[in-house]
């Protein structure tokens, strides 16, 4: 009798949770990989701004649009009355600042579709990296040279250790400017 079971549950039960176990892995595996994680990701936008005009050939400042970039956590997107400053007299007749006049006329958000996205577990705050020197480029790349936006480095915890661990000899010129240190390494610092 105790073989016929032991021999029941090893022909059965065990194949079915070795297949469980393996499905479940897999699933969370690729369910995990969403493509707006990752280098390439570059959705289209309900407006066609170009940063490589705006912040390249203009020199517009990042923090011109993105105001709290240096104040908190977030670096914000900006609402269509930041566009509008320029845009109530300039190119007022394009397609695209059409679209976003009608955006602002109807005190309507703009929909932009977020780019650059860590996951919810993780606590980011830029103020702290801006505030110490660092250079939007450094996560974001050469965002003056894009003219559709599009996550060109890895958000990885690999990649934010190395900076952390490496910063003082990675950006000596902001070691006497600022202070610049090497980051916090232990696990609350960013896990949250």
């Amino acid at each position: 009798m105790r073989k016929s079971v032991l021999d029941y549950i090893l022909r059965i039960y065990l194949p079915v949770t070795l297949l469980v176990v393996v499905a479940t892995y897999t699933v969370t595996y690729f369910a995990s990989r969403n493509e707006r994680y990752h280098v390439g990701y570059a959705p289209e936008q309900p407006i066609n701004y170009s940063h490589e005009l705006h912040a390249g050939k203009m020199g517009i400042d990042c923090q011109y649009c993105h105001t709290a970039v240096s104040k908190g956590r977030h670096a914000n997107v900006p609402a269509a009355s930041t566009c509008m400053n320029c845009h109530s007299v300039a190119r007022t007749d394009r397609p695209e600042i059409i679209k976003l006049t009608e955006y602002y006329k109807n005190d309507q958000p703009i929909p932009w579709k977020r780019v650059h996205k860590l996951p919810e577990h993780v606590y980011f705050n830029h103020s702290v990296h801006v505030n110490k020197g660092l250079d939007c480029t450094e996560c974001h790349g050469k965002i003056q040279e894009m003219p559709v936006v599009a996550q060109v480095k890895p958000f990885m915890m690999s990649n934010c250790l190395d900076c952390h661990r490496n910063a003082p000899e990675r950006y000596p010129h902001l070691v006497n400017l600022t202070g610049l240190k090497k980051g916090p390494e232990n696990c609350s610092a960013c896990h949250r």
